[in-house]
């Protein structure tokens, strides 16, 4: 492949508190480090990452209408809003793109009210609990998919 495929990666709410947020939940790496992994895997796989986050529904929404005209493939960690969000659900139903929920732990492990994913009705699959290796796991399945393997 020449070309290279542009993936969006974007995050929803409270993942900007990365590194300080429950790190015995969500782990020490930052949003930083986990865009910097992502960038380098990217690169390893020949695709260009935009990474993008918003603790704003409606900006959330608008990077999914964005994703749609300009990705080859989106990866979303978003956040709370997975499990409230309607709207988010209806943006990515539209996207038409190989979609990949990711989540830094693991939701059927925790609480019940994290038990629903809307975003799982619309992502090709979901990468849970795996920490930040989540996001580069997830670029793997964008590859192989994209590439046919």
């Amino acid at each position: 492949m020449t070309d290279k495929r542009i993936i969006h990666i974007l995050n929803g709410p409270n993942l900007n508190l990365l590194g300080t947020r429950q790190p015995e939940i969500y782990g020490a790496a930052t949003l930083q480090d986990i865009e910097d992994s992502c960038r380098t895997h990217g690169e390893n796989l020949q695709m260009e990452i935009v990474f993008r986050q918003t603790n704003h529904e409606g900006a959330l929404v608008e990077y999914i209408h964005g994703a749609a005209r300009e990705s080859d493939g989106l990866i979303i960690n978003a956040g709370a809003y997975t499990h409230t969000s309607v709207a988010l659900l209806d943006a990515l139903l539209a996207c038409h793109k190989n979609i990949v929920e990711v989540h830094l732990s693991n939701p059927q492990a925790r609480e019940a009210f994290r038990h629903r994913s809307y975003v799982a009705h619309a992502a090709r699959g979901s990468i849970c609990g795996f920490g930040a290796r989540g996001y580069l796991l997830a670029l793997d399945a964008l590859h192989g998919w994209l590439e046919g393997i």
